[in-house]
């Protein structure tokens, strides 16, 4: 007797992790987005404000904060093209995963890289 299976090509396996990292990222680097373009008007406003503000960016959280972003951009920015295989590429389907775990290991090397840059000037103070 034949299973059949229902709903989506993932289905709980890698793929669909993926997909959900896409998703979160894209909503993370949208806020930050947001966040960027008011912060930055405050110049227009107020430069006492601006300065306020970008004063309290320069502590350890943000730095790390800063990392997360970056994390999030290069994720976001590698799975996409990935993502933009698997839909025009006619075999993408079919390497999928193989795409999947270079994309991870594009990510793991391109963060390793930027943290040992970014850590010291984040813990230098």
């Amino acid at each position: 007797m034949a299973t059949k299976t229902h709903g989506t090509l993932y289905r709980g396996q890698q793929g669909q992790w993926a997909w959900v990292a896409q998703r979160i990222t894209g909503v993370v680097i949208f806020f930050f987005l947001l966040v960027h373009v008011l912060d930055t008007s405050l110049v227009r406003v107020s430069p006492e404000a601006y300065n306020t503000v970008i004063a309290a960016y320069k502590n350890p959280l943000m730095g790390l904060g800063e990392a997360a972003l970056v994390a999030a951009i290069v994720w976001h920015a590698f799975n996409g093209i990935r993502i933009i295989l698997v839909d025009f590429w006619k075999k993408g389907c079919q390497y999928h995963l193989a795409m999947l775990w270079i994309v991870l290991g594009l990510w793991a090397v391109t963060m390793t890289v930027f943290l040992i840059r970014h850590l010291p000037n984040v813990f230098a103070h």
